[in-house]
Protein backbone atom coordinates (compact mmCIF):
# COMPACT_ATOMS: atom_id res chain seq x y z
CA UNK A 1 0.00 0.00 0.00
CA UNK A 2 2.67 2.77 0.47
CA UNK A 3 4.71 1.73 -2.36
CA UNK A 4 1.38 2.18 -4.08
CA UNK A 5 0.57 5.73 -2.70
CA UNK A 6 4.33 7.04 -3.23
CA UNK A 7 3.33 6.43 -7.01
CA UNK A 8 0.29 7.50 -6.97
CA UNK A 9 1.75 10.56 -5.60
CA UNK A 10 4.56 10.33 -8.05
CA UNK A 11 2.59 10.28 -10.73
CA UNK A 12 -0.06 13.26 -9.04
CA UNK A 13 3.29 15.73 -9.18
CA UNK A 14 4.44 14.92 -12.70
CA UNK A 15 0.87 15.43 -13.95
CA UNK A 16 1.19 19.08 -11.99
CA UNK A 17 4.46 19.82 -13.37
CA UNK A 18 3.77 18.57 -17.09
CA UNK A 19 0.06 20.76 -16.57
CA UNK A 20 2.22 23.85 -15.84
CA UNK A 21 5.19 23.41 -17.88
CA UNK A 22 5.25 27.09 -20.27
CA UNK A 23 3.47 26.59 -23.11
CA UNK A 24 3.54 30.38 -24.23
CA UNK A 25 6.61 32.38 -25.27
CA UNK A 26 7.10 35.87 -26.95
CA UNK A 27 9.44 37.24 -30.07
CA UNK A 28 10.57 40.71 -29.88
CA UNK A 29 8.99 42.45 -32.85
CA UNK A 30 10.03 46.29 -32.69
CA UNK A 31 10.65 49.04 -30.28
CA UNK A 32 9.97 52.70 -31.14
CA UNK A 33 12.91 55.42 -30.68
CA UNK A 34 13.27 57.03 -27.09
CA UNK A 35 10.49 59.48 -28.42
CA UNK A 36 7.35 59.11 -26.21
CA UNK A 37 7.28 61.34 -24.04
CA UNK A 38 7.08 59.03 -20.51
CA UNK A 39 4.51 56.23 -22.29
CA UNK A 40 1.63 54.60 -19.69
CA UNK A 41 -0.87 53.18 -22.13
CA UNK A 42 -1.37 52.06 -25.51
CA UNK A 43 -4.66 50.65 -27.22
CA UNK A 44 -4.92 50.10 -31.19
CA UNK A 45 -7.19 51.93 -33.20
CA UNK A 46 -8.74 50.35 -35.83
CA UNK A 47 -7.84 52.78 -38.17
CA UNK A 48 -4.64 51.38 -38.00
CA UNK A 49 -2.39 52.54 -35.59
CA UNK A 50 -1.23 52.83 -31.95
CA UNK A 51 -2.81 55.40 -29.29
CA UNK A 52 -0.24 56.01 -26.56
CA UNK A 53 -0.18 58.36 -23.42
CA UNK A 54 2.34 60.56 -22.78
CA UNK A 55 2.36 61.68 -19.40
CA UNK A 56 5.21 64.34 -19.86
CA UNK A 57 7.76 64.86 -16.88
CA UNK A 58 5.87 63.40 -14.35
CA UNK A 59 3.06 60.67 -13.74
CA UNK A 60 1.85 62.92 -10.93
CA UNK A 61 2.18 66.63 -12.02
CA UNK A 62 -0.93 68.73 -13.02
CA UNK A 63 1.62 70.55 -15.69
CA UNK A 64 -0.39 70.61 -18.92
CA UNK A 65 2.50 68.94 -20.87
CA UNK A 66 1.28 65.70 -21.03
CA UNK A 67 -0.95 64.39 -24.05
CA UNK A 68 -1.41 61.56 -26.55
CA UNK A 69 0.62 60.50 -29.88
CA UNK A 70 0.02 58.30 -32.54
CA UNK A 71 2.83 55.76 -33.46
CA UNK A 72 2.66 53.54 -36.62
CA UNK A 73 1.93 49.50 -36.39
CA UNK A 74 5.76 49.27 -37.11
CA UNK A 75 6.84 51.38 -34.54
CA UNK A 76 7.47 54.70 -36.22
CA UNK A 77 6.18 58.27 -34.60
CA UNK A 78 3.13 59.34 -36.81
CA UNK A 79 2.42 62.25 -34.39
CA UNK A 80 3.83 62.86 -31.05
CA UNK A 81 1.17 66.11 -30.46
CA UNK A 82 -2.02 64.97 -31.91
CA UNK A 83 -3.47 65.54 -28.56
CA UNK A 84 -1.55 68.00 -26.35
CA UNK A 85 -2.52 70.62 -23.48
CA UNK A 86 -3.21 67.39 -21.10
CA UNK A 87 -1.82 66.91 -17.52
CA UNK A 88 -0.47 63.00 -17.09
CA UNK A 89 -2.57 60.81 -18.97
CA UNK A 90 -2.84 57.25 -18.21
CA UNK A 91 -5.06 54.29 -19.10
CA UNK A 92 -7.21 54.54 -22.31
CA UNK A 93 -10.30 53.24 -23.70
CA UNK A 94 -13.10 53.55 -26.96
CA UNK A 95 -16.18 53.57 -27.68
CA UNK A 96 -17.37 54.07 -31.11
CA UNK A 97 -15.38 57.61 -32.29
CA UNK A 98 -14.39 58.66 -28.81
CA UNK A 99 -11.09 58.03 -26.79
CA UNK A 100 -11.34 58.00 -23.36
CA UNK A 101 -8.21 58.91 -20.95
CA UNK A 102 -7.54 58.73 -17.09
CA UNK A 103 -6.18 61.72 -16.18
CA UNK A 104 -5.35 61.96 -12.48
CA UNK A 105 -8.37 63.12 -11.01
CA UNK A 106 -10.50 63.65 -14.47
CA UNK A 107 -11.61 61.56 -17.32
CA UNK A 108 -11.03 63.47 -20.60
CA UNK A 109 -13.37 62.16 -23.90
CA UNK A 110 -11.81 63.09 -27.07
CA UNK A 111 -13.37 63.10 -30.09
CA UNK A 112 -11.23 60.58 -32.40
CA UNK A 113 -11.77 62.05 -35.90
CA UNK A 114 -11.62 65.85 -35.41
CA UNK A 115 -8.55 64.98 -32.70
CA UNK A 116 -9.89 67.35 -30.17
CA UNK A 117 -10.75 67.07 -26.32
CA UNK A 118 -14.73 67.61 -26.51
CA UNK A 119 -15.34 66.87 -22.49
CA UNK A 120 -13.74 66.49 -19.13
CA UNK A 121 -15.31 64.28 -16.77
CA UNK A 122 -14.01 65.40 -13.17
CA UNK A 123 -14.07 63.00 -10.62
CA UNK A 124 -14.77 63.91 -7.16
CA UNK A 125 -12.10 62.96 -4.44
CA UNK A 126 -9.95 61.46 -7.01
CA UNK A 127 -6.38 61.67 -6.52
CA UNK A 128 -4.98 58.55 -9.15
CA UNK A 129 -7.00 57.85 -11.81
CA UNK A 130 -5.02 55.05 -13.51
CA UNK A 131 -6.86 52.32 -15.99
CA UNK A 132 -9.72 52.83 -17.85
CA UNK A 133 -12.27 50.12 -19.77
CA UNK A 134 -15.58 50.63 -20.72
CA UNK A 135 -18.46 47.66 -21.35
CA UNK A 136 -20.74 47.24 -24.62
CA UNK A 137 -22.97 49.65 -23.52
CA UNK A 138 -20.63 52.32 -23.19
CA UNK A 139 -19.95 52.99 -19.67
CA UNK A 140 -16.85 53.73 -18.42
CA UNK A 141 -15.06 52.48 -15.45
CA UNK A 142 -11.83 53.80 -14.47
CA UNK A 143 -9.77 53.07 -11.34
CA UNK A 144 -8.13 55.19 -8.52
CA UNK A 145 -4.91 53.39 -7.39
CA UNK A 146 -4.97 56.10 -4.51
CA UNK A 147 -8.21 55.98 -3.33
CA UNK A 148 -8.44 51.93 -3.68
CA UNK A 149 -11.97 53.11 -5.84
CA UNK A 150 -13.32 51.76 -8.99
CA UNK A 151 -15.55 54.58 -10.17
CA UNK A 152 -18.60 53.97 -12.94
CA UNK A 153 -19.35 57.24 -15.71
CA UNK A 154 -22.59 57.07 -17.53
CA UNK A 155 -24.25 59.57 -19.49
CA UNK A 156 -21.49 61.84 -17.65
CA UNK A 157 -22.79 61.07 -14.14
CA UNK A 158 -20.02 59.78 -11.83
CA UNK A 159 -20.46 57.20 -9.23
CA UNK A 160 -18.11 54.73 -6.92
CA UNK A 161 -18.52 51.30 -8.55
CA UNK A 162 -16.12 49.72 -6.27
CA UNK A 163 -13.94 50.75 -3.12
CA UNK A 164 -11.16 49.12 -0.83
CA UNK A 165 -9.87 47.49 -3.50
CA UNK A 166 -6.27 47.47 -2.48
CA UNK A 167 -4.08 48.26 -5.34
CA UNK A 168 -6.16 48.81 -7.90
CA UNK A 169 -4.82 49.26 -11.20
CA UNK A 170 -6.01 47.41 -14.44
CA UNK A 171 -9.20 46.87 -15.32
CA UNK A 172 -11.33 45.14 -18.56
CA UNK A 173 -14.66 44.84 -18.84
CA UNK A 174 -15.91 41.76 -20.59
CA UNK A 175 -20.09 41.09 -20.62
CA UNK A 176 -21.67 41.77 -17.20
CA UNK A 177 -18.13 41.27 -15.47
CA UNK A 178 -15.16 43.49 -14.40
CA UNK A 179 -11.72 41.66 -14.40
CA UNK A 180 -9.23 44.14 -12.05
CA UNK A 181 -5.89 43.77 -11.19
CA UNK A 182 -5.59 44.67 -7.57
CA UNK A 183 -2.47 44.78 -5.98
CA UNK A 184 -0.85 40.67 -6.93
CA UNK A 185 -4.52 39.55 -6.97
CA UNK A 186 -6.58 39.23 -10.81
CA UNK A 187 -9.99 39.42 -9.17
CA UNK A 188 -13.58 39.18 -11.33
CA UNK A 189 -16.48 41.60 -10.17
CA UNK A 190 -19.70 40.16 -10.80
CA UNK A 191 -22.75 41.94 -12.28
CA UNK A 192 -23.56 41.91 -8.42
CA UNK A 193 -20.13 43.44 -7.84
CA UNK A 194 -19.07 40.37 -5.90
CA UNK A 195 -15.61 39.53 -5.99
CA UNK A 196 -13.43 36.35 -7.00
CA UNK A 197 -10.10 35.75 -6.30
CA UNK A 198 -9.14 33.69 -9.84
CA UNK A 199 -4.80 34.30 -9.59
CA UNK A 200 -2.37 35.35 -7.52
CA UNK A 201 0.86 36.82 -9.40
CA UNK A 202 3.83 37.51 -8.15
CA UNK A 203 4.52 41.26 -8.75
CA UNK A 204 1.31 43.55 -8.64
CA UNK A 205 -0.68 44.21 -11.65
CA UNK A 206 -0.35 47.09 -14.01
CA UNK A 207 -2.30 46.08 -17.43
CA UNK A 208 -4.73 43.42 -17.80
CA UNK A 209 -5.64 41.84 -21.01
CA UNK A 210 -8.03 39.14 -22.31
CA UNK A 211 -6.61 36.32 -24.71
CA UNK A 212 -9.62 34.43 -24.64
CA UNK A 213 -10.54 31.28 -23.30
CA UNK A 214 -10.24 32.89 -19.65
CA UNK A 215 -6.83 33.41 -20.13
CA UNK A 216 -5.39 36.68 -19.47
CA UNK A 217 -2.15 39.04 -20.31
CA UNK A 218 -0.62 40.60 -17.00
CA UNK A 219 2.12 43.33 -16.98
CA UNK A 220 4.13 44.77 -13.41
CA UNK A 221 4.93 48.01 -14.08
CA UNK A 222 8.79 46.90 -12.85
CA UNK A 223 9.28 44.82 -16.01
CA UNK A 224 7.50 41.68 -15.78
CA UNK A 225 5.20 40.13 -18.47
CA UNK A 226 2.83 37.07 -17.51
CA UNK A 227 0.64 35.08 -19.20
CA UNK A 228 -2.00 34.11 -16.73
CA UNK A 229 -4.16 30.91 -17.52
CA UNK A 230 -8.00 30.77 -16.55
CA UNK A 231 -7.22 27.94 -13.89
CA UNK A 232 -4.26 30.45 -12.20
CA UNK A 233 -1.23 29.46 -12.81
CA UNK A 234 0.93 31.51 -15.20
CA UNK A 235 4.20 31.74 -17.46
CA UNK A 236 6.60 34.62 -17.22
CA UNK A 237 6.84 35.65 -20.66
CA UNK A 238 9.06 38.81 -20.48
CA UNK A 239 11.78 39.80 -17.77
CA UNK A 240 13.48 43.41 -17.87
CA UNK A 241 13.63 44.72 -14.63
CA UNK A 242 17.33 44.34 -14.75
CA UNK A 243 17.51 46.91 -17.46
CA UNK A 244 15.11 49.52 -15.65
CA UNK A 245 12.92 48.72 -18.84
CA UNK A 246 9.10 49.09 -17.36
CA UNK A 247 6.47 47.27 -18.46
CA UNK A 248 3.52 49.60 -18.06
CA UNK A 249 -0.32 49.56 -19.29
CA UNK A 250 -0.04 46.96 -22.32
CA UNK A 251 -2.36 46.27 -25.32
CA UNK A 252 -2.92 43.30 -27.18
CA UNK A 253 -4.17 42.73 -30.63
CA UNK A 254 -6.33 39.44 -30.55
CA UNK A 255 -6.10 39.42 -34.47
CA UNK A 256 -2.52 39.32 -35.09
CA UNK A 257 -1.65 38.51 -31.73
CA UNK A 258 0.70 41.31 -30.54
CA UNK A 259 1.39 42.81 -27.27
CA UNK A 260 2.12 46.20 -27.06
CA UNK A 261 4.02 47.38 -24.12
CA UNK A 262 4.72 50.63 -22.85
CA UNK A 263 8.11 51.20 -21.12
CA UNK A 264 7.68 54.32 -19.01
CA UNK A 265 10.48 55.64 -17.91
CA UNK A 266 12.75 54.69 -21.33
CA UNK A 267 10.15 56.71 -23.12
CA UNK A 268 9.38 53.53 -25.81
CA UNK A 269 6.37 51.44 -26.93
CA UNK A 270 7.90 47.78 -27.71
CA UNK A 271 5.84 45.04 -29.71
CA UNK A 272 6.39 41.35 -29.19
CA UNK A 273 4.52 38.56 -31.34
CA UNK A 274 2.54 36.15 -28.72
CA UNK A 275 3.65 32.49 -29.20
Amino acid sequence: MIKQCVSAGLLLVAAVSACHAQHHTIVKLWETDSVVNLPESVLPAKEGYLFASQMGNNPNDKDGIGGIAKISLTGKMLNADWITGLNAPKGLGRFGNTLYAADLDEVVAIDIERGKVIKKIPVEGAKFLNDITIDDKGIVYVSDSRTKKIHRIENGMVSTYLENIAGVNGLKSIGSDLYIAAGKYLKKADKNRELTQLAELPQGGDGLEPVGNGDFLWSAWAGYLYYVYADGHYDLLLDTHLEKKNTADIAYDPVRKIIYVPTFWKKSVMAYQLK
